[in-house]
């Protein structure tokens, strides 16, 4: 068929989760929230020891750092550390010029999943099962024809 036209359409590589999700209108807050939690990592092994278990960096907002805490108590000693939260928000290439604190009534973190743990069986309790299968396995006819008829040793119900 020499007159009919080539496909315009080509085959298109399908794009991947990420990339569909960041092209879509929503993609400028996605990417957003990907910087944010960059920033949050670079800044985590800055803060005071034992402090990074318990804070968390939630936005950046013109010259202001927005942490959130998990206690009243985490948030006074993240207000008392202004100073050195500030000088490492500029060492990751930051301006802050405030550091504003909230506390949160949930966990930072997610918990995570109860580990279940398979039931502890005794060795009494499998060889009281392991007992009781090869009692079954003993009980039961090997050779019967009728499928009726009761087993041999066994008594009819009729006594002679």
């Amino acid at each position: 068929m020499p007159d009919s036209k080539p496909n315009a359409r080509t085959a298109a590589v399908p794009r991947s989760a990420a990339e569909a999700a960041l092209a879509d209108g929503t993609g400028a807050t996605l990417r957003r929230a990907l910087w944010l939690d960059a920033l949050d990592q670079q800044l985590r092994p800055l803060l005071p020891p034992g402090m990074a278990g318990h804070c968390r960096l939630a936005n950046v907002s013109g010259g202001q750092l927005v942490f959130v805490t998990d206690s009243p108590v985490w948030r006074a000693r993240l207000r008392l550390s202004e100073t050195q939260l500030l000088d490492a928000a500029r060492s990751v290439g930051l301006n802050p010029t405030a550091v504003i604190v909230k506390t949160t009534t949930g966990p930072l973190q997610p918990p995570l999943p109860a580990k279940t743990a398979p039931p502890l069986v005794s060795a009494t309790a499998r060889q009281a099962v392991s007992d009781a299968l090869a009692s079954l396995q003993e009980s039961a006819p090997l050779d019967s024809s009728d499928p009726g008829a009761p087993a041999p040793g066994s008594s009819s119900g009729r006594s002679t």
